[in-house]
């Protein structure tokens, strides 16, 4: 088989869902993507943190990826930088945490998870809610959904379209980020 039948198959795994697929486009190119955010942000967690958007970027958009038109990796190296330039665009023109907090005042936290009756569980929220505008999109929604909103990892990942595995690691590397950044420990 020739390398773009390979890559056209490869992806069409990652399009299907199959684990096997993603894990092994990963192993092709993560760390090549890895390198290149590390050089584009400068900061290993972001560029981590960007690496697992790009994958989920990838699968997402596997079924779009046409041989014919490029190679796997221009393909894949293209997403990648859209999605840095991105991030550095957000970067740049992300106003400092306390003055959206001054501005626009802290979002009401929802009720389904945490009782509105007990005042320190509300307050720890509403910390860390405030804190969460600093995480990437995808841990963002992601803690909101499970901490804030009560849905399970398996929920997340079904709403989300996502394997559960994504879910749990952005999850833990946005609890990460908040505990290091903030020192703010979850609940529950």
């Amino acid at each position: 088989m020739n390398q773009p039948n390979e890559d056209k198959t490869l992806m069409n795994g990652v399009a299907a869902g199959h684990e096997a697929s993603l894990r092994l486009l990963y192993e092709r190119f993560g760390a090549l993507v890895f390198r290149n955010a590390c050089q584009v942000l400068g900061s290993t967690s972001e560029a981590e943190d960007a690496v697992q958007d790009v994958f989920v970027q990838i699968w997402r958009t596997a079924d779009r990826y046409d041989p014919t038109r490029s190679k796997l990796i221009t393909w894949v190296m293209l997403i990648s930088r859209r999605m840095l330039i991105d991030r550095l665009r957000r970067r740049m023109i992300r106003p400092p945490i306390g003055a959206l907090d001054e501005t626009l005042g802290v979002p009401a936290p929802q009720t389904t998870y945490a009782s509105a009756s007990d005042p320190e569980l509300m307050e720890h929220f509403t910390k860390v809610r405030r804190r969460m505008v600093e995480l990437p999109e995808l841990q963002r929604d992601v803690i909101d959904l499970v901490y804030i909103k009560g849905f399970s990892l398996q929920e997340v990942a079904e709403q989300r379209n996502m394997p559960v595995g994504t879910v749990k690691s952005a999850l833990s590397r946005g609890l990460q980020r908040l505990r290091e950044k903030f020192g703010i420990e979850a609940a529950g």
